[in-house]
């Protein structure tokens, strides 16, 4: 199921851009399940699961799987890995090249986010919840809002700002700013709802499958499971009206969103996830309701500081990422906490005391401060060398022209010789008038 997401992430972030991006798009989202399985196998998977090490794992036995045959658990775990590298697809779609792409997906999974991983979810690491050597027994992050959403979600950022904004999205042909940020419309709203419920149904994998087991978590399970739809729910039409109120406050029109509803929806189903197992189903609630006004004030900020995410994942997956993570210390319910995790870990705040959120922002920051002081460099490298951003050019035509030997879909209307000749042999074999019915062949064609 988290495996099938790479499917949802291609169909929304090919919905959401141009027509004439539409392989790159694609492409870069195979290519993502690529990198993530060679980086994940032959290094990241070690240093996130290795023993012995606060900071990255130092046993050798799991570097390209020599000596480790617990291979179930390097698949459940690559499939995370994948999703937190194709989150930046969308954000630096229709501009980025492809080999660029290529070495930060490989660098993400088998470096940058291996540590993030062992720090949060490798029993040795600091920040580790199952750690009880960790200061105030660690941060609850069950399912990926930090570890997952935040360190793909901060790279796109890094990417987003270092890259630039797409030609013509904030300054006009000559260079001049343009009062209002220029809009492209998304050229199939169909793959765009189709890859919103294809990844909510993914998240029920992700949710829910990070309980690992079924014997003796039932109960964590199906909390899980209800949490995640009760906040994907709440976010996708918190996100719809805040931004209808929004629009009619400033231009006294009411009108509704879609992209702000799927969004709202992804918003809300990343802020659960650090918190799915410990939270009540109010509270998942609330959380989503908090998570889609988040991601809207957060895609608007974006636009105010002129950085351009062609999808919104950064609104979606680093702020709600945040969100989801501050929400685990204010709303974790002692008695779920005991159930997931142990009965002496601290609960949220409204429960207990403040030592979780405290905990709970220290992994932001952590998460923060290592993929952007990593990932800043080197995408600083990458377009240094002149590997980063395509030619200008490339870009007007469009990259499936440029770069992958011509368009996504063939839209060439019939030869109009044939279309004229077509209609004379129907008006004779008819006895219908030959000028008339080609007429109406032209207009059809």
């Amino acid at each position: 199921m988290i495996f099938f997401m790479q499917c949802g992430f291609a169909m929304l972030c090919a919905g959401s851009i141009r027509q004439k991006n539409v392989k790159n798009i694609m492409l870069k989202n195979i290519l993502d399940a690529c990198g993530g399985a060679i980086g994940f196998w032959a290094i990241g998977y070690a240093l996130a699961y290795g023993a012995d090490g606060k900071f990255v794992g130092v046993t050798g036995d799991k570097y390209f799987l020599n000596g480790d045959e617990d291979y179930i658990t390097f698949f459940f775990q690559f499939t995370f890995a994948a999703t937190a590298a194709t989150i930046v697809a969308g954000t630096v779609a229709e501009r980025c090249k492809m080999v660029a792409y290529l070495c930060y997906s490989l660098f993400l999974t088998g470096f940058v986010y291996p540590v993030v991983v062992h720090a949060i979810w490798n029993g040795d690491g600091f920040l580790a919840a199952s750690n009880e050597d960790a200061f105030f027994r660690g941060m609850i992050d069950f399912a990926g809002s930090g570890v997952v959403h935040m360190t793909g979600g901060a790279t796109a950022l890094v990417a987003a700002i270092i890259l630039g904004p797409r030609i013509g999205r904030f300054h006009d042909e000559h260079g001049n700013p343009l009062d209002k940020p220029h809009s492209f419309p998304p050229h199939s709203v169909a793959l765009q709802v189709l890859g919103t419920f294809i990844l909510w149904f993914g998240w029920y994998g992700f949710n829910p499958g990070s309980t690992l087991s079924l014997v003796g978590y039932g109960d964590v399970l199906a909390l899980c499971a209800v949490t995640t739809t009760l906040s994907a729910a709440a976010g996708a039409v918190s996100a719809l009206f805040t931004d209808t109120l929004l629009g009619y406050l400033a231009e006294g029109e009411t009108e509704y969103d879609l992209s702000m509803c799927m969004n709202g929806c992804l918003g809300g189903l990343v802020g659960i996830t650090a918190g799915c197992s410990v939270v009540e189903p109010w509270a998942a609630a609330v959380i989503g309701l908090i998570a889609g006004v988040v991601y809207t004030m957060s895609s608007r900020l974006l636009q105010i500081l002129r950085i351009d995410d062609a999808v919104d994942a950064i609104p979606v997956h680093l702020f709600n990422g945040a969100w989801g993570c501050i929400a685990t210390g204010l709303f974790a319910s002692p008695r779920h906490v005991a159930n997931a995790y142990s009965v002496d870990h601290n609960a949220g705040l409204f429960y207990d005391n403040a030592k979780l959120l405290v905990m709970e922002l220290f992994g932001v920051l952590f998460i923060l401060t290592w993929t952007m002081g990593v990932m800043t460099p080197f995408f600083y490298i990458l377009n240094i060398f002149g590997m980063f951003r395509v030619d200008p050019l490339e870009e007007h035509v469009g990259l499936d022209i440029s770069h992958h030997r011509g368009s996504a879909y063939n839209l060439e209307l019939p030869d109009p010789r044939k279309v004229e000749e077509l209609a004379e042999k129907r008006a004779i074999a008819h006895g219908k008038n030959a000028s008339s019915s080609s007429a109406v062949m032209n207009t059809a064609a």
